[in-house]
């Protein structure tokens, strides 16, 4: 199995705008059964999206992830002054997470399905590189991940033609294990790539699941685990960036704060001094 290799190589510094979801207000999770967008739950905190751009490029970070449910609207009018503020600030939007849906569900895949197609045509709109999808949430038997290969194909197939590579994450029941994350890369034959989450796999046999897929990874979300006084423990974060480095990995770092810190900009310079020497050429 051959890596993808991305056209702008080179490990580099990315952060999510989950990691600034209290600065955004909070904005509330949705998927595939809502009505709509909670416009109620958004606009409600220190920073917008809009602003976000600039302000990751002041603390010297210049790639973006946006996560489906932090967008206040669809309109195309928003979703094009987006983008104008994402080119503006020098800013490479990644990917686009759509952190909803299960295609591998048996009553609602096939419309989980389509909301994720949905989706994908956003993050065409944004301009963004990669459309990041769940490969489902079932229980990882064969049959579940050849239905997930099946639909995850189906997507690839509406995505290529907007410029869109389609990406997973070894995350839920169904891509718990290295073995069933190899599988259905191998499967989808270099029509899906890999985003490797530091923060999904607990235990000690975590680090050689990461070895094992590590070599895959096209991005990785370096997420690490707080000691209990609320800071970065160090062990865990620097073993995984370690293997990270070993497996040649040459993609965003994206940077994600889901500790104890009311700043989240704090937080994140503080995983940023852990992480920026793994982005040295």
């Amino acid at each position: 199995m051959q890596k993808f290799h991305d056209p702008i190589p080179g490990p580099r510094l990315s952060v999510s705008t989950w990691s600034v979801h209290r600065a955004l207000g909070d904005p509330a999770p949705y998927g595939s059964d809502a009505a709509g967008i909670p416009a109620h739950t958004h606009n409600n905190g220190a920073l917008t999206l809009l602003d976000l751009p600039a302000r990751i490029a002041q603390h010297g970070i210049r790639t973006l992830e946006i996560c489906h449910f932090h967008l206040p609207s669809r309109d195309a009018a928003y979703l094009a002054q987006l983008r104008r503020a994402i080119e503006a600030a020098g800013v490479e939007l990644w990917q686009v997470l759509i952190d909803a849906g299960d295609v591998t569900h048996p009553a609602d895949g096939a419309r989980d399905a389509a909301w994720i197609a949905h989706w994908i045509d956003v993050a065409h709109a944004l301009g963004a590189k990669r459309a990041r999808v769940i490969a489902g949430k079932q229980a990882p038997t064969r049959k579940n991940l050849a239905h997930s290969r099946d639909a995850i194909l189906r997507l690839a197939e509406k995505a290529q033609p907007l410029g869109i590579r389609l990406v997973t994450e070894n995350w839920f029941d169904l891509l718990d294990t290295p073995d069933d994350v190899l599988w259905l890369l191998e499967q989808a034959q270099g029509q899906l790539g890999l985003c490797l989450d530091f923060g999904n796999w607990k235990g000690a046999q975590k680090y050689a699941g990461f070895e094992a897929i590590a070599p895959l990874a096209e991005s990785c979300h370096a997420k690490p685990q707080f000691e209990a006084g609320g800071s970065i423990e160090p062990a865990d974060y620097t073993r995984c960036l370690d293997i990270m480095q070993a497996a040649g990995f040459a993609g965003p770092y994206t940077l994600i704060y889901d500790g104890p810190r009311a700043d989240e900009f704090a937080g994140l310079e503080a995983e940023k001094r852990i992480v920026q020497p793994y982005c040295a050429p």
